[in-house]
């Protein structure tokens, strides 16, 4: 068989590294990684582009002719009509410019569970589907960007004749220095702060997280999801939810991340108490952390980026995801969450981004 060509968008994040290092392994593709800033990945030839910028796309995709692309990078904006305005153009701008090769078989999507809980603006309000969300439940009557995004993949499918797939993670657990949504490393970072300085390692969310089950999506696991996706011809043009197979409540979770880092978890009270706002104030605390175990990274916001880990953590509701789905059509894959944690604290560990 001919080699594969992959075009993996947003491959400086958690999910893009996860499927073009995926990829690479595997060694039968040749992969491109398309960042604003990529990253020196093995294996991985690094392409330099604003999705916002046509004539940039244009010129940097040169050249390129993808058989396989993996879109998985969104930009945030203040408001919801401006989430829809940049990141359906961002999606529309890509695939305009891959489609004069005529080389595009498959254009893989990652959106969220945003599909059912709603944009930011209107984030686990008024009527929701019920849980576990299922694909079949469809979008909700209002605005969402990552609707936008899908409707610009399926008219350039339409246009271009691709098959395509959407994954819909739940929170991502995963590598990645400097993601937007990045709960692992926010919540290894809170950890070790407070077993430095002593202050009680307290779940920051709500009693409806803490009692009630979810569940998470391990990005190896989402990495190995599209590629099935994008190679199986049973999956073509189907949206998949994607978790890590298991549940578990934070009441639970919540001791084992405290074992992990050799800390004793502080009772929950029921009372929110964000981690934004703690770890706004705890830069001056992690330079000297950084200073006194020889750190990488001194500056915390680099690492860690609490709004999101807010957003999941204090939702008033339960939230689940089905994915029989993709089960019947032979993704059987598995992963224990509390392993997708401790495997990604060994390697900030081994990277010297945490002590």
């Amino acid at each position: 068989m001919a080699k594969r060509t992959a075009l993996v968008v947003g491959a400086s994040g958690i999910v893009g590294q996860a499927i073009a290092n995926l990829l690479v392994e595997r060694g039968d593709w040749d992969v491109y990684g398309l960042a604003r800033k990529p990253l020196a990945l093995p294996g991985i030839t690094p392409v330099a582009a604003d999705l916002q910028d046509p004539a940039s796309l244009e010129q940097a995709l040169q050249g390129i002719k993808p058989t396989h692309i993996f879109l998985a990078t969104w930009l945030r904006q203040p408001t919801e009509a401006e989430n829809i305005r940049v990141n359906s153009a961002m999606v529309r701008n890509l695939l305009a410019a891959t489609s004069p090769a005529g080389s595009v078989e498959h254009v893989a999507l990652v959106t969220g569970l945003k599909h059912y809980l709603g944009p930011f603006e209107a984030y686990g309000k008024g009527k929701l589907p019920p849980t576990p969300f299922r694909e079949s439940q469809g979008r909700l009557d209002v605005e969402n960007f990552y609707y936008a995004q899908e409707d610009e993949v399926f008219a350039a499918a339409e246009r271009d004749g691709f098959g395509w797939s959407v994954h819909r993670p739940h929170t991502i657990i995963g590598y990645a220095v400097g993601n937007a949504m990045n709960m692992g490393t926010t919540l290894a970072a809170y950890a070790a702060l407070c077993r430095e300085t002593g202050a009680p390692f307290r779940f920051p969310g709500s009693a409806a997280q803490w009692n009630g089950l979810t569940d998470m999506t391990d990005a190896h696991l989402l990495a190995r999801q599209l590629l099935w996706a994008s190679t199986t011809p049973a999956a073509r043009n189907e949206a998949f939810n994607v978790v890590n197979g298991d549940v578990f409540r934070w009441s639970w979770m919540w001791e084992r991340l405290a074992e992990y880092f050799g800390l004793q978890p502080a009772p929950f009270d029921g009372i929110v108490e964000p981690l934004e706002p703690k770890l706004a104030a705890a830069g001056d605390a992690w330079r000297a952390l950084a200073d006194k175990h020889g750190l990488r990274e001194p500056d915390l916001f680099k690492l860690t980026n609490a709004w999101h880990t807010d957003a999941d953590l204090g939702r008033p509701i339960e939230v689940l995801t089905d994915i029989s789905k993709s089960r019947r059509l032979g993704f059987l894959d598995y992963v224990a969450t509390d392993d997708s944690f401790f495997q990604l604290f060994d390697r900030l560990r081994a990277e010297r981004l945490i002590p």
